[in-house]
């Protein structure tokens, strides 16, 4: 039987808040009367989080797992997730309890007034540094003014999806995702559900800033093309700067006493010239590298194991 409504968890090394997690998720659930299924995705989990959801997949008929061959991303486990889920509605959120599943009859309630996708916003966050609160509200301004689309600031990928908004994301193939802004590529009718970000249940963090920076840029250059038009206005208001200080330097040669001298200045010029044509190149570069990417089609995931389906099997591929 199809089930009314999928949660779909991406999972990496999570297996201290695993017990937590399903007992609230399966808490809430029953009281909703809804059916349902968890799709867990085991993204290269080396804590134990597998067997651990193979334990309760053996336990429960409803959960469902999925082992990717390796770490893909967290954003290769929700397209893994997405591809997989059966609901009439697809909700996709962390499986380090950030997300409460106590949200979720609200986010049902939205989709039951006909809206395709609900995200929860971040009202507040909790448990964590200013740097990263402030980096973060950074990030979603900086994105929503160079993006051609109208991305909700203070938003993740928690979120509700209608059975249609999840065929439209599966339609889209680009190999460096960002799920939440192709969320709101996709259109359709959209509205928000306001949250209190929790603390982590435990462990850590699994996006250090060397893997928030990497978001963010995918993010940027997935939905805009600023950076390469900044590059072009910097080439010509260099040229334009540098051609009157030529001509500054021309007159004053010309027609007074005290001609431009310095080794310092020449000195500072090139090097702020060189500076700015090797950001020019790096800013080029991230989009010929993500042109490669996707010239080469390789497949999104590969699937290693699957656990709870109706015919399970151990796959090569994501097709």
């Amino acid at each position: 039987m199809t089930p009314t409504v999928s949660i779909v968890l991406p999972v990496f090394n999570e297996a201290q808040t695993l017990p937590a997690l399903y007992a609230r998720l399966a808490g809430v659930m029953r009281r909703l009367g809804e059916s349902y299924e968890l799709v867990f995705v085991s993204d290269g989990s080396r804590d134990g989080s597998l067997e651990l959801l193979k334990k309760l997949a053996a336990e429960d008929s409803q959960i469902k797992v999925v082992s990717l061959s390796r770490n893909f991303g967290y954003q290769m486990a929700i397209t893994c997730g997405l591809d997989r889920a059966r609901g009439a509605a697809v909700i996709v959120m962390d499986a380090d309890l950030q997300d409460p599943p106590e949200l979720i009859p609200m986010l049902i309630e939205k989709w039951r007034e006909d809206y395709d996708v609900v995200y929860a916003v971040r009202e507040q966050r909790q448990g964590e540094s200013l740097f990263r609160r402030a980096t973060a509200a950074l990030f979603y301004r900086l994105i929503r003014r160079l993006s051609r689309i109208e991305i909700p600031a203070d938003t993740g990928d928690f979120r509700l999806l209608s059975r249609r908004a999840v065929e439209a994301l599966r339609a889209t193939t680009e190999r460096n995702r960002f799920v939440r802004g192709l969320a709101s590529w996709i259109g359709y009718r959209q509205t928000g559900v306001r949250f209190v970000r929790e603390e982590r249940a435990a462990g850590t963090t699994k996006y250090p800033f060397r893997k928030m920076l990497k978001f963010a840029i995918d993010g940027i250059t997935s939905f805009s093309f600023v950076p390469l038009q900044m590059a072009t206005y910097f080439s010509f208001l260099i040229s334009g700067g540098s051609f009157l200080y030529i001509v500054h330097a021309v007159l004053q040669k010309l027609f007074t006493d005290r001609p431009v001298t310095g080794w310092t200045s020449l000195i500072v010029a090139m090097l702020f010239l060189g500076g700015v044509q090797l950001i020019t190149l790096g800013i080029i570069g991230e989009y010929i590298g993500r042109i490669c990417e996707e010239v080469k089609q390789r497949p999104l995931y590969l699937v290693d194991e699957m656990i709870g389906f109706e015919s399970e099997s151990r796959e090569g591929s994501n097709l």
